[in-house]
């Protein structure tokens, strides 16, 4: 589909001019002073999911340019065609249809890939039904060996869910290469207990590989039996999983990318925590956002009003990050799962017909849960001299009894983003003395010191209860934004060709520890070498 690239519509110039005129010395309280409204007037429904977004910097104007921008960019036609399954991811020839793994089994036929998607689907249910009946599986223990996609995806929603999760089965997962990581896991492990999830597409993944390699001779060392009962696979290269004595497998196609994964042979692991009815519902949640992305109008669309909004700070305001701050412990991983979501999708230099862009794309993503964060970097984010939107993420009910301490909870989160936008002044602060303040300081100094700025974004996301279906519909939500802003940008957001450089020079460096040869070489990394092998 040929479309205007963001920085060649009228819409980007109006923006440019908005911005200079308007938008570079926006003042948020300004803005709810003059619009008492404005909270309602900037907020947005979704399913599972309530918006506000009244304490970003943008007006009514400026919001009307960003809808003029997608209209021009064709970000509707854009998304019509991801959901039809047209192949958008253009330098791979493929399509990017991880919405059909969440679709409902159609019964017209018509659903893209509907029948294979759901044969899958039942299939990896009946099996993590089998695991979770401890009785007759034996299983005590689940541990999940991948990495990326799937890794990060599947371990972030079993913690998510842990409300939800089978009390009699432990979870783990293994991803890094370092041998740190699988040891103390097998620690703890007895074989005739243990399950092992081998979750890598083509099987083949170096790092994935080599944990494998180490569980399985763990697993014969210690006595255990039957590789065929305690190794499974989520892959499409059954001949390499059945050399490796795997008899099991899920598979998957190559119009699911693998940080969109989840949903389908690589949430074998979260199946197996949740049960396949809370599976169901998590899919259930995830197609309920895909529907709001497909047909609410740009106005009132979630997804692309936050992928709006990022091209809005990222190209305009030129803000080079996005904190994310969720407070639920549960969601403790979802920094760490949106970074792969957004940079590894967004991250690139190039457009779709090749040319070098010349803006910004892909925001540095990163955060911790609430009220951790707030004891770690919030300092920058209140008085730092850069500007960096915040996402809080608040959960209205906990799946615990401790009502004191989530009211708590909720209300650092509206503290820190109230404090965010109304900062505190020099004269504000000289009439407060600090507990911690020594006499001997001079007050209008202290007060320099103490002040904020205020006036720094952001964005409340706001969920009645983490549950499967809400968790499924806040990932898709994220999806969803992500396409939006890479469509924007005229990027494709589903191949990741800068990971395989590094790939590609690894294996030749690494007979080289055995050889000692440094001949080729550049200085630096031969002098490494050296030193690495003593």
């Amino acid at each position: 589909m040929t479309t205007p690239r963001c920085d060649e519509t009228p819409a980007w110039a109006a923006l440019a001019g908005h911005y200079e005129a308007h938008g570079r010395d926006f003042d948020l309280r300004d803005a709810f002073q003059h619009d008492p409204d404005r909270f309602n007037h900037f907020s947005v429904e979704a399913p599972e999911i309530f918006a506000d977004l009244s304490k970003n910097l943008i007006d009514v104007a400026g919001l009307k340019f960003l809808h003029e921008l997608a209209a021009e960019c064709r970000i509707e036609q854009r998304r019509d065609a991801l959901l039809a399954g047209e192949p958008i991811n253009t330098t791979e020839g493929r399509a990017a249809l991880h919405t059909a793994l969440r679709a409902p089994r159609s019964g017209d036929g018509k659903g893209p890939f509907s029948d294979e998607v759901h044969h899958t689907l039942d299939a990896l249910l009946a099996y993590a039904e089998q695991v979770r009946d401890t009785a007759g599986s034996g299983i005590r223990h689940v541990v999940n060996i991948g990495i990326g996609g799937s890794d990060l995806g599947p371990q972030m929603v079993v913690r998510a869910l842990d409300a939800f999760a089978h009390p009699g089965i432990q979870m783990h997962f293994v991803s890094n290469v370092d041998g740190h990581d699988i040891t103390p896991v097998l620690r703890r492990l007895k074989p005739r207990e243990t399950l092992f999830i081998i979750a890598s597409k083509t099987f083949t993944t170096q790092e994935t590989m080599a944990n494998a390699a180490v569980a399985k001779n763990w697993f014969l060392g210690e006595g255990g039996k039957d590789i065929g009962k305690h190794f499974v696979a989520a892959t499409t290269n059954v001949e390499a999983a059945a050399e490796f004595g795997i008899t099991t497998t899920f598979g998957f196609w190559d119009w699911v990318g693998g940080r969109y994964s989840l949903w389908g042979a690589i949430g074998l692991p979260i199946a197996i925590a949740i049960g396949s009815e809370h599976f169901r519902a998590l899919l259930a949640g995830a197609h309920r956002m895909d529907r709001h992305f497909a047909q609410a109008p740009v106005e009132r669309n979630l997804p692309m009003l936050l992928g709006l909004l990022d091209v809005w700070y990222r190209n305009f305001h030129q803000f080079g990050s996005r904190s994310v701050a969720p407070y639920h412990q549960g969601l403790a991983r979802l920094p760490a799962y949106l970074q792969q979501l957004e940079m590894e999708s967004n991250g690139k230099r190039v457009d779709l017909a090749g040319r070098p862009l010349p803006y910004a794309t892909s925001p540095v993503v990163w955060g911790e849960p609430g009220t951790n964060g707030q004891h770690a970097y919030f300092q920058m984010l209140h008085q730092g001299t850069e500007t960096i939107p915040v996402e809080f993420i608040l959960v209205r009910k906990p799946t615990h009894g401790l009502q004191q301490m989530h009211e708590l909870l909720l209300a650092n989160g509206l503290a820190q983003a109230q404090a965010l936008m109304v900062g505190k002044t020099a004269d504000e602060a000289a009439k407060e003395k600090p507990p911690t303040a020594s006499d001997s300081i001079d007050p209008q100094l202290l007060a320099r010191h103490r002040s904020f700025p205020g006036n720094r974004p952001s964005t409340t996301l706001l969920l009645d209860q983490l549950t499967p279906a809400s968790l499924g519909a806040l990932i898709a939500l994220y999806e969803h934004r992500v396409f939006t802003s890479g469509a924007l940008w005229q990027i494709n957001s589903f191949d990741q060709w800068g990971v395989e450089l590094g790939k590609a020079l690894c294996k030749q460096l690494v007979p080289r520890f055995a050889s000692g040869d440094v001949s080729g070489l550049d200085a630096s990394t031969a002098g490494l070498l050296a030193r690495l092998r003593g």
